[in-house]
């Protein structure tokens, strides 16, 4: 039996841990099945406060798992296989193995969609991305191209233009999803260029781990075409890790854990959702912990006013 059971491992889980251990409520955190979240894939990180130098996404990441350890939190490897949020205690399964607690923490994160190439999966980190706000920085003067057709795609390809020299949009098809001021303000912009109807179908050079180029593909004619870029930013989406909650928790149409304005609070009683499970709009290192502190705050708090 546990005090707090916080599942994922990445800024916010970690950050929720650290406050939960120092308030000596002794929790279970549970990694998942990508210990650390995203920034496990991020090399460089330059904007996350008090490292004026920037640091490895994998070494602040380690850096609170240390941190939360020494105050007590308890790790266990898994990914959760089941939950039973229909009274307290929750019960939480990793396979054959259930483990209780008298609060629960979601913070399993939201995985990028990729586009499912070989190259692009061997240099996420090197050049593929899912995050301007997180990498554009990296790619000042250089060439980039943004895959997608949505709002993301147009808010990353134009925050891009701040230090690309230019941006070409890859989308497969000649509509976009997009919003009409979104589409505008992206057309309007005279680094932003479009090539539709295209898809990418291989990221130039793994062999030389950075992105060098791009290959694309004409949808209907198959005509195929190399840009000289040094980025692929992917925004095709996110998949919030919450199929293990669906009926129990209440969530948005593209599954993001629904949570009380302004709190961490979820519609079950003593159940907290923090990072990226339940925020589709900032998604970053900084907001995450900070609602990882919301959450195990709201823990505690819980607890007292339950005596226990």
């Amino acid at each position: 039996m546990y005090n707090v059971i916080i599942i994922g491992s990445g800024c916010a889980g970690l950050t929720a841990a650290i406050y939960a251990a120092r308030a000596n409520l002794k929790p279970l955190v549970i990694d998942g099945r990508a210990q650390g979240g995203q920034l496990m894939l991020t090399t460089e990180v330059e904007n996350y406060p008090g490292f004026p130098e920037g640091i490895l996404g994998p070494d602040l990441i380690e850096n609170m798992r240390k941190q939360a350890a020494r105050f007590g939190a308890e790790y266990k490897a898994g990914d959760v296989t089941a939950v039973d949020l229909s009274k307290r205690p929750f019960k939480v399964a990793i396979g054959n193995e259930t483990f209780e607690g008298k609060t629960l923490i979601v913070a399993a994160g939201a995985d990028a969609r990729w586009i499912g190439l070989e190259s692009e999966e061997k240099l996420q980190g090197k050049g593929v991305s899912s995050c301007a706000t997180c990498d554009g920085f990296f790619h000042r003067g250089k060439e980039l191209v943004v895959v997608g057709g949505g709002d993301t795609a147009m808010e990353e390809a134009t925050f891009l233009t701040k230090f690309a020299t230019k941006v070409t949009v890859v989308h497969r098809r000649d509509e976009f999803r997009a919003s009409k001021i979104m589409l505008d303000r992206a057309h309007k912009n005279e680094r932003i260029e479009f090539l539709t109807p295209y898809v990418v179908t291989e990221v130039l050079d793994p062999a030389k781990g950075a992105v060098e180029a791009v290959k694309v593909r004409h949808v209907s004619n198959g005509h195929e075409k190399t840009l000289p870029v040094s980025g692929l930013f992917v925004a095709i989406g996110h998949v919030p890790n919450t199929g293990v909650f669906k009926g129990q928790l209440e969530m948005d149409k593209n599954g993001y854990l629904i949570t009380q304005p302004g709190t961490p609070r979820t519609n079950v009683e003593g159940v907290f959702a923090a990072g990226d499970v339940q925020d589709h709009v900032y998604r970053q290192a900084v907001t995450a912990a900070g609602s990882g502190c919301m959450a195990a705050i709201e823990a505690e708090r819980f607890l007292e006013a339950h005596h226990e």
